[in-house]
């Protein structure tokens, strides 16, 4: 069983860049691919959008088909945010095999749509991909049935790799998860605070995080592109790791 992996993660705005509704889809792809990620944990990922579809630059398959192409030739979709012309959700992107993947729904308001992508793959190693809500209170309620969720299904002794949008600026949530599943934060490992992610061309906020728990940190780094106005409003989480 392979014991080591780079895991990324990044939330892509739906593959347009910050500001004017530029597609930069092209170059969020070139930007995974040099990456080296075995892992990829992605928020706003559309599914499907009758509108985006007239664009010239619109791929002919779904995004996440075109993120993975022929590097992750295995991936999983959970589709969140249901409207009249698409929808769209996380996605885990991998280099091994699912065993098994599900996506719970985490919805707290009507317009907010938010879900956790729950897969495994090979060797009993779970993949939760997650983009909580904008409001403390929908995020402490989200938080409150992850952490339920993690405890009742994913056992203690089986690698957890927890990673995606917390918008978790006041690290209340970083705290719960810290404190009641026993995580560990790579960036805060790292470096000793988490990463400021948000915005990509200004980051003042810790919104972006990957956790661990059965597996320690080698290294990690954040990333933008060769330019933040080519990329997502975020930047992007990387982490060497090694199982336990």
């Amino acid at each position: 069983m392979q014991d080591e992996f780079r895991v990324l993660s990044l939330n892509i705005h739906k593959g347009f860049a910050v500001g004017a509704k530029r597609l930069v889809l092209g170059k969020i792809r070139e930007q995974l691919r040099k990456s080296g990620a075995t892992i990829v944990f992605l928020q706003e990922v559309v599914g499907a959008n009758q509108r985006h579809q007239q664009l010239a630059a619109w791929p002919t398959e779904s995004q996440l088909e075109y993120l993975a192409d022929t590097v992750w030739t295995h991936h999983a979709y959970g589709r969140n945010a249901i409207y009249q012309h698409g929808h769209h959700g996380n996605a885990i992107l991998s280099a091994l095999p699912f065993v098994r993947y599900d996506n719970i729904n985490a919805s707290v308001l009507s317009f907010s749509h938010r879900g956790f992508l729950h897969g495994t793959i090979e060797g009993g190693i779970h993949l939760v991909c997650v983009h909580l809500g904008l409001f403390e209170r929908e995020r402490q309620l989200q938080v409150t049935q992850l952490i339920k969720y993690i405890r009742d299904t994913i056992p203690k002794d089986e690698p957890l790799i927890l990673a995606g949008d917390f918008n978790d600026w006041r690290r209340t949530a970083h705290s719960r998860l810290q404190i009641e599943l026993g995580l560990t934060e790579v960036h805060e490992f790292c470096r000793g605070r988490c990463a400021r992610t948000y915005p990509a061309f200004l980051p003042l906020l810790t919104m972006d995080r990957i956790y661990l728990r059965g597996a320690q940190v080698v290294s990690c780094d954040s990333l933008a592109g060769e330019s933040w106005r080519d990329f997502s409003d975020h930047l992007a989480l990387t982490a060497n790791i090694r199982l336990l």
